[in-house]
């Protein structure tokens, strides 16, 4: 082939702070070392268009409401496709006329699953009968049935299983590929004098544990679990910083006040760079109720942190429990405490997390770039034919 791969990406909205919009950027980046002619078709890409290689393409038709938002940037995402001539439409949404999805969301079906055993049957009941959830349920059943679609790029193997078992997807169509993630950039230590002032800035004292939420959508990402956890935990001084953003941030405040921790828990809002935050802590604290592979776990592992995650989280496909994280129910408080008092000892925080960094050197933005490269060839080799 003499002229380079031109691949079309096709994301919603970029919002600089998400862990999925990060992920992006970087296999952007990555890909455009392998001299990728690169489009992304976006409503939104703030602040993130500076690379002269990357084109973009911006649809945002008129809408009310996110239901529209996302039914009008679906058609008209496969109409701005269809002029494109892309030799591969990868998209991170789920639209009929993809060649690749990326199922970084994971299984919606799932995800309101875990949900509805989390809310219990009032919260369950509410959401049966959302019009937007009834969607995004038929839009995956569209997507996994779509003669267009050639494979599916899942962030561990929770999530291929999932897909298999829920749409009876061909095995050989979903292919595993890891996030990167920079391990010189995300490093024990990283911008230590910065890490220290946020101790001191917050009212922490550098012998009190901390603990370290990250993740915006607070409910999905279960902050309100790693508060409950914290409230029980035998340290009265241990500390929990939850950075990311959610419209109800105010409930968690709340929350943390009925406990009697209001105190001790910090929302800080969303951080442009996250690594002083991961310095200031002693350990990640994630008991999400379903993330495919939270993009941060990689992050806190790679800086050194011991993780403490959830059953349903991707990372299942990387730690061990009790040697290079910890794992337990996302529902499951008193397991969580237990997790968290555990790590308390600064000697098991040191252990689990040099096992942790040690477990993620190997996944690297490049690996992650050759792997994307070996399947894009693979697809256009068995097109040729």
């Amino acid at each position: 082939m003499t002229a380079p791969l031109h691949v079309a990406f096709v994301h919603p909205a970029y919002r600089p702070d998400g862990g999925a919009e990060r992920i992006l950027t970087r296999m952007l980046a990555a890909l455009d070392e392998h001299a990728v002619r690169l489009t992304v078709v976006t409503r939104r890409w703030d602040g993130a268009g500076a690379d002269p290689n990357v084109t973009v393409l911006r649809c945002d038709p008129f809408h009310v409401g996110r239901l529209w938002r996302e039914v009008s940037f679906a058609r008209a995402a496969c109409r701005a496709l269809a002029s494109l001539e892309a030799d591969l439409v990868q998209s991170q949404t789920r639209i009929p006329c993809c060649h690749l999805y990326r199922a970084g969301g994971g299984v919606h079906r799932v995800w309101l699953g875990e949900r509805n055993r989390a809310r219990g049957w009032r919260g369950s009941l509410g959401q049966s009968l959302s019009p937007y959830h009834r969607h995004k349920l038929a839009e995956e059943a569209r997507l996994y049935a779509s003669p267009t679609l050639r494979a599916v790029i899942c962030n561990s193997r929770m999530v291929a299983e999932e897909i298999r078992r829920e749409y009876g997807v061909d095995p050989a169509r979903l292919r595993v590929i890891y996030n990167g993630v920079d391990s010189a950039h995300f490093r024990p230590g990283a911008q230590r004098e910065v890490s220290l002032q946020i101790r001191a800035r917050l009212g922490i004292r550098l012998e009190a544990p901390v603990f370290l939420f990250v993740g915006s959508g607070f409910e999905r990402k279960n902050l309100a679990g790693a508060i409950r956890a914290l409230a029980q935990v035998g340290r009265p001084d241990a500390q929990l910083i939850a950075v990311g953003q959610d419209k109800r941030a105010g409930r968690y405040r709340a929350l943390a006040g009925r406990l009697g921790v209001a105190g001790r828990v910090h929302l800080v809002g969303p951080q442009a760079d996250v690594r002083p935050w991961y310095g200031a802590a002693d350990a990640l604290v994630l008991p999400t109720l379903y993330d495919p592979f939270a993009n941060v776990v990689l992050e806190a592992m790679a800086s050194g942190l011991p993780v403490v995650t959830s059953v349903k989280c991707g990372a299942v496909d990387l730690i061990e429990s009790g040697r290079n994280g910890l794992l337990c129910d996302a529902l499951d408080i008193p397991g969580l405490t237990a997790h968290m008092e555990h790590l308390c000892d600064r000697g098991v925080r040191e252990r689990i997390g040099h096992a942790g960094r040690e477990t993620v050197l190997p996944l690297s933005l490049s690996r992650m770039a050759e792997a994307l490269m070996a399947l894009y060839r693979e697809l256009l080799s068995i097109d040729a034919v």
